[in-house]
């Protein structure tokens, strides 16, 4: 069986017994990639296409539609990653709660001030919003619920969970001393938290993302950062990453996607989706 393989960071001992190409061929029977885009125009050029396999929780890199309407499958690996998104997540808030990137820079500039970074706040005396109560969400929600947070969620399919409030997402919104989002980026998804959302948050609300770039109007962000109507936000993604320049305001911790990473995950995350290409293969 041939397979095409348009990331080198695959082991190519995961792939014994199979046939890896690096060019497009009638043979193809499965893509594998992590990032690159498998679009309809790719799928066209490989007629013995079976399945699209990605090494990434999302999957928003690949023209499903035009997979379903070839009868290729899509599978992507949801939950190789959750304990390390869900610990980026809690450690981008404390990082907010607790000032500690205003504080270590200021510290550096040779200063000693522990109020560098304004008012910090207790964790415990927050309630803490999560939009997506899936294995990220979940994961999340456990966190806070042992550090004595109140925890409130959103999700198009509510399920119950002990010592969460399940609410509408205005009204999550508009109570929450922090919002932290766990949604896959689709049609629906996409600029979730805009203006006209952030209008409607608490003043000093924090916001923190690890889900997809495109799920916050970033550039509302830094408006309402700068007018000072966010009391912080936090983004590990970016709706172009690389970004040409890093987005610059008060309050505002960046990191470079990398909540999902430890080697241990990295490794998990090639092996599920070889092992679920196998699988769909009977390879």
């Amino acid at each position: 069986m041939t397979i095409l393989l348009l990331e080198d960071r695959y082991p190519l001992e995961l792939l014994e017994g199979f046939e890896v190409v690096h060019t497009p061929q009638e043979d193809v029977v499965a893509v594998l990639t992590i990032d690159e885009p498998v679009d309809a125009e790719l799928m066209n050029r490989l007629p013995s296409l079976r399945v699209v396999a990605t090494a990434t929780v999302g999957f928003d890199h690949i023209d499903v539609d035009a997979a379903d309407e070839r009868g290729v499958a899509v599978v992507s690996v949801p939950e190789y990653c959750t304990q390390e998104v869900a610990d980026h997540a809690l450690a981008l808030l404390y990082a907010l709660t607790r000032g500690v990137v205003t504080l270590d820079a200021d510290v550096r500039r040779g200063a000693w001030n522990p109020k560098a970074a304004g008012p910090l706040r207790r964790l415990a005396e927050l309630r803490v919003g999560i939009v997506g109560l899936g294995r990220i969400g979940n994961a999340v929600a456990t966190r806070l619920l042992a550090l004595g947070a109140e925890v409130w969620a959103h999700d198009i399919v509510p399920v119950a969970r002990d010592g969460v409030r399940f609410v509408e997402l205005d009204e999550l919104l508009a109570a929450c001393d922090a919002i932290t989002l766990h949604v896959p980026l689709t049609r629906e998804t996409r600029n979730l938290i805009g203006r006209a959302q952030i209008a409607t948050m608490k003043r000093d609300a924090y916001l923190v993302n690890t889900a997809r770039g495109a799920v916050v109007d970033v550039g509302a962000v830094l408006e309402a950062l700068h007018a000072g109507r966010l009391g912080g936000a936090a983004l590990d993604v970016l709706p172009q990453e690389p970004p040409p320049l890093a987005p610059l305001a008060p309050r505002l911790v960046l990191t470079p996607h990398a909540a999902w990473y430890s080697e241990a995950a990295e490794e998990r995350s090639y092996r599920l989706a070889v092992a679920r290409v196998r699988e769909l293969l009977g390879a």
